[in-house]
């Protein structure tokens, strides 16, 4: 049966398990599944499918019950083959689209966000945030400061402003910042700063040796202005607390591990990281993601833009019995949302 094939039977059976041990938390026995499934056979029957089930790494059974629970095997197959998905709620929609409001800022955007995927599937929400560097450049000015100073203000993507102070070899006057800015925001206004950086690299190789003394300069003030200043922090967590609504005695230890990892965030960060160079939903069940505090949860990712490119990833972090019919749509959406409001519409 080409592995993991399974016959129709065994399908109904296997998501008629999945979804009640999503509901209850309980081991699902024969007799439940018999009447809950609505597949014609005996509960003899159900226990020799659920035993080649089981042999087949799709379900197990608890050491204290006779009943059977899904395995990270069922949840990938329920997934991918068996999950119907349910369609948002007109008043989650509503709030999605409200707290996503383009006339706020970055950093607000992405607390909306994590705080709405939180709220809305009664999981853990989480976003990273996007790196001080990887915004479009809308707009720059240059202020001159006392001493070989000059404080440069920059309007990243529709709203984001950022100001830092750069120190330069020597004074510059009022006109110069001013036609440095002038060059700035005519020639790459809208674009990412990563190219703005990697265009101005090349007009300093190839004209060096030509340009005059007011572009070298623009050019100069520019390439200081734009270096990067590094990661802000990680990401924005909301909600741990419905973590320890389904835990219990067997997976405390695994949960203590998890909450340690959000405090360290590095080792999570990679791993929203490999899901930011996919399109989108991602869906890491258990064992899936490769990272020993998720064994027992799961993470759903999707990537968010602005100006075309991937900039953060948001996701909901909850059991591996979490409802992923709704999950899966609420990820999603938001995902779309507030790559919709970082380009201010």
């Amino acid at each position: 049966m080409n592995g993991l094939a399974l016959s129709e039977r065994e399908q109904q059976l296997l998501r008629t398990l999945v979804r009640m041990y999503i509901r209850g938390g309980q081991p699902v026995g024969s007799r439940t599944l018999v009447q809950e499934s609505g597949v014609p056979v005996s509960p003899a029957t159900v226990r020799a499918v659920m035993s080649e089930l089981e042999a087949r790494g799709f379900v197990q059974t608890p050491h204290t019950s006779a009943g059977r629970v899904p395995t990270a095997r069922a949840y990938r197959f329920f997934i991918d083959t068996l999950v119907t998905m349910q369609s948002l709620h007109d008043e989650d929609i509503e709030d999605i689209r409200h707290q996503l409001d383009p006339d706020k800022t970055t950093p607000e955007l992405v607390a909306a966000a994590s705080n709405l995927l939180s709220r809305i599937t009664h999981q853990t929400g989480l976003v990273t945030v996007p790196r001080a560097d990887e915004g479009t450049l809308r707009h720059v000015e240059f202020l001159p400061l006392s001493g070989l100073r000059v404080l440069v203000i920059l309007v990243l993507d529709q709203r984001e402003v950022q100001n830092r102070i750069i120190y330069t070899d020597r004074e510059y006057d009022e006109f110069e910042l001013r036609s440095a800015a002038n060059y700035l925001n005519n020639r790459f206004a809208g674009a990412p700063l990563e190219r703005v950086r990697e265009d101005l690299l090349q007009t300093m190789r190839d004209t060096r040796a030509t340009i005059d003394g007011l572009l070298e300069g623009a050019i100069s003030l520019a390439s200081r202005a734009l270096i990067p200043e590094g990661r802000e922090a990680g990401y924005v967590l909301a909600g741990q607390s419905h973590l320890l609504d389904t835990a219990h005695g067997d997976n405390m230890s695994r949960l203590r591990e998890l909450f340690e990892a959000f405090q360290q965030q590095k080792d999570l960060l990679h791993l929203m990281e490999r899901s930011s160079r996919a399109e989108g939903v991602q869906i890491f069940v258990g064992e899936e993601a490769g990272f020993g505090p998720l064994l027992d949860f799961s993470l759903i990712t999707a990537p968010y833009q602005t100006a075309g490119r991937t900039v953060g990833v948001l996701g909901v972090i909850g059991p591996t019995r979490m409802a992923y019919e709704r999950v899966i749509p609420v990820v999603d959406i938001t995902a779309r949302m507030l790559t919709a409001a970082l380009r201010g519409v």
